[in-house]
């Protein structure tokens, strides 16, 4: 497993605390987007499900949502990813 090279704090181009967007695809299932939200509510307890974007695919099998949530460590943004791209109902996250 390939490891990304560690960015020192003060080469982070991130400044925290920032409204972060993050988008994650998976199938257009029920219960997707509760499932991704209650995620966001892990690292972000602030996180308000309301305001995640929807956005269907052409054919509509996938469902591409976005979730803004209050990053606070570059710690916590890792973490969030390795935690969606891990979960089982998600194709990709950027």
């Amino acid at each position: 497993m390939h490891t990304p090279p560690v960015i020192p704090p003060e080469q982070s181009l991130i400044e925290y605390p920032c409204a972060f967007p993050i988008k994650v695809m998976g199938l257009h299932v029920d219960g997707f987007a509760a499932a991704i939200a209650q995620v966001a509510l892990q690292f972000d307890p602030g996180f308000d499900p309301a305001t995640i974007e929807h956005r269907p695919s052409a054919k509509g099998n996938y469902l591409g949502l976005t979730i803004t949530i209050n990053a606070t460590s570059r710690e916590q943004l890792d973490e969030l990813y390795r935690t969606l791209t891990t979960h089982p109902m998600v194709k990709m996250v950027i």
